[in-house]
């Protein structure tokens, strides 16, 4: 296990290491426990994700458009949290990223039996609420442990990891959930009541193995919240990537849309329809780590971009007029894991990069919270857009957007010179 300055010193030794000799590379532990973590919690996640499109449209008779405010919801009250945990966790003492990490897979966790008794919109909207509000506390302290136990050089392989793991656990989620739909009486609720005991032995795993102290070289956290803001604005590099996220954002349809797309465009049946999320996983898992450690090589800002690009081309496989078939369902399904595997872990990279360690977690909970606040906003456009005029005009609108934002991101992209040190010089 190594610990790595935020701008760019070598790693700190860790227990047992001799003063003056190299630390070996590797995926230090902190990451490989949180992402036991994350796949469990993934599986719980999952479940519920790959089953609820369907339970709502199909079940309780929702519309496009009241799916796609639920599916706001599901987003947004995340974004709006994630500031929150951010600046919670920098300012918190000894164990503060752990702390509000585990508050907020508590909360998750708490929420799945809850879908077992709430029937109407406005209730199940509650519920969901509460349990994004866990992720959006989680997200931004979990994401500044990685980034702080990880050396500069190697962050995006640090990512790759973890968003590996944490694919794992998306993939075996939806698989679950489909053999618990095929074996017990009461489908949906056997899910739920399933997916809350996995989320439970996650923050078990949490508690227990995941390292809860700050690193020693990291400086204390600074006293005032807008003054942190303040300071994180004023480094170009934060701002323009948050300008791109939100941009990009703006145009990224939501998984469970894609989903409801892709299973018209190919007549499936109800009960295949949660393992279109396994195509997704199992492309995210098998690209994450080849591609954080590409963006280690090429540059984490351009490989950010070439992500979208493959969701534009899904977009475009979706529109095209092609014939259902096996073929169609799998290139969409490896475009949109390629996307996720290009992106995620390394859009948290890059911000690191641009951020220094005292506000790790309220730096990327700013590119977080613009990213899903613009994915909020899209999820309940595009819910407009499909009740309106059909899910076709609706998924072009969305790929003529992602095409423009695409290039509006490359030109303010372009201005921010590569390197991986947070100093302010690099950040700007």
């Amino acid at each position: 296990m190594y610990l790595a300055e935020s701008r760019g010193a070598p790693a700190a030794a860790g227990p047992g290491t001799r003063p003056g000799r190299p630390v070996r590379a590797g995926v230090p532990a902190t990451v490989l426990a949180l992402g036991t973590v994350s796949l469990i919690t993934d599986v719980s996640s999952e479940m519920v994700t790959a089953v609820l499109p369907l339970y709502l449209v199909a079940e309780l008779g929702l519309s496009p458009l009241g799916f796609g405010l639920l599916d706001g919801v599901y987003n947004g009250v995340s974004a709006l949290v994630r500031l929150i945990g951010g600046r919670a966790s920098d300012r918190g003492r000894g164990g503060g990223h752990k702390t509000v990490a585990a508050i907020g897979y508590g909360l998750s966790a708490l929420c799945k039996p809850l879908l077992l008794v709430v029937h109407t919109l406005p209730l199940i909207g509650a519920v969901l609420a509460v349990d994004r509000t866990g992720k959006g506390l989680r997200t931004a302290p979990r994401d500044a442990l990685i980034s702080l136990s990880s050396e500069p050089a190697t962050r995006g392989r640090a990512f790759g990891v973890h968003r590996a793991m944490d694919t794992a656990g998306a993939l075996l989620g939806p698989l679950v959930a489909f053999l618990v739909l095929r074996v017990a009486a009461d489908g949906y609720d056997a899910v739920f009541t399933v997916s809350g005991c996995v989320a439970v032995l996650g923050v078990v795993v949490l508690l227990l193995f995941v390292p809860g102290r700050r690193p020693q070289d990291a400086p204390p956290p600074d006293a005032g919240s807008h003054t942190a803001l303040r300071t994180l604005l004023r480094r170009p590099a934060v701002r323009r990537l948050t300008c791109c996220a939100v941009l990009l954002g703006l145009t990224t349809v939501s998984d469970s849309f894609l989903y409801l797309t892709l299973q018209r465009r190919l007549d499936l049946s109800e009960a295949w329809f949660p393992l279109l999320p396994l195509g997704t996983a199992a492309a995210f898992l098998l690209l994450a780590v080849p591609l954080g450690v590409l963006a280690d090589r090429v540059g984490r800002r351009r490989l950010f971009l070439l992500g979208h690009l493959a969701l534009l081309c899904a977009y475009g496989l979706l529109l095209a007029p092609l014939g259902a078939s096996p073929a169609l369902a799998c290139l969409v399904l490896a475009l949109h894991g390629g996307f996720y595997a290009s992106t995620d872990g390394v859009l948290a990279a890059a911000t690191a990069d641009a951020v220094p360690a005292e506000l790790r977690g309220s730096g990327l909970a700013v590119v977080q919270t613009g990213q899903a606040a613009a994915r909020f906003g899209c999820s309940l456009a595009f819910g407009a857009a499909w009740t309106a005029w059909g899910d076709r005009w609706a998924l072009g609108l969305a790929g003529a957007g992602l095409a423009l934002a695409a290039a509006l991101s490359a030109r303010l992209l372009s201005r921010v010179p590569a390197g991986g040190a947070t100093s302010p010089e690099t950040a700007r």
